[in-house]
């Protein structure tokens, strides 16, 4: 790894925690926030996705954005911040890992942009992971590039929720995310909600519930 992304912007940037210590935890979630929120917002969904062994676990960006334009916007316009976010994620899956915790274990979550961060993040690094959660995201790069299924998910059950008509988040990068997930060995459940506002609803959390019930 370049000394570039070890000085990015993300990095040394706190990581939130709650639920059980990692040394206790038999299973984890790595939970990302969206554009102008914070580590303490999306913390707020340990306690709607409830589970007695696991350790939750939020970093924060810096600035309050994993990267700064559009998720739709070409891959080189969001750099060096997008690889710097991801280098944080691969981290932070490491720190878990190296506590006991494998990656089967492990869910990736997260609210819009820390959604697209999630799942590209996946798309990148596919291996089987507890769970996969984008409310209101999809994978990363502009409209129209072909994206090519790489690796194996290896049935990792991946829930992505989305209004219709979000204004962020295009309902067929949603789609488009859905599809390559599923070529690419996940189990994948997808909920597109009429009319909803960018936000979390009541199914979504009992989505996720299940993913999280089954660790």
């Amino acid at each position: 790894m370049s000394n570039i992304l070890l000085q990015g912007p993300h990095q040394g940037q706190p990581v939130l925690m709650a639920g059980k210590p990692l040394t206790e935890a038999t299973a984890a979630m790595i939970l990302l926030h969206g554009r102008g929120a914070t580590a303490e917002n999306i913390l707020e969904l340990a306690q709607e996705l409830p589970h007695a062994k696991m350790a939750y676990l939020a970093p924060q960006a810096a600035q309050h954005t994993w990267y700064p334009y559009s998720f739709l916007a070409p891959i080189a316009h969001n750099e060096p911040w997008l690889s710097s976010a991801l280098h944080l994620l691969a981290d932070l899956l490491a720190r878990v890992e190296a506590a006991g915790i494998p990656a089967e274990r492990i869910v990736v979550g997260g609210f819009s942009q820390g959604a697209c961060l999630a799942a590209e993040f996946a798309a990148r690094n596919a291996r089987r992971y507890g769970g996969l959660l984008a409310f209101s995201g999809g994978v990363i790069g502009p409209p129209g590039a072909s994206r090519t299924a790489e690796g194996d998910l290896l049935g990792t059950p991946a829930f992505l929720g989305c209004s219709d008509v979000d204004s962020h988040i295009p309902l067929a990068r949603v789609q488009e995310t859905a599809d390559l997930f599923t070529q690419m060995g996940g189990q994948v459940t997808m909920r597109i909600y009429p009319q909803m506002g960018h936000t979390i609803i009541a199914n979504e959390i009992e989505q996720a519930r299940q993913i999280v019930g089954r660790l």
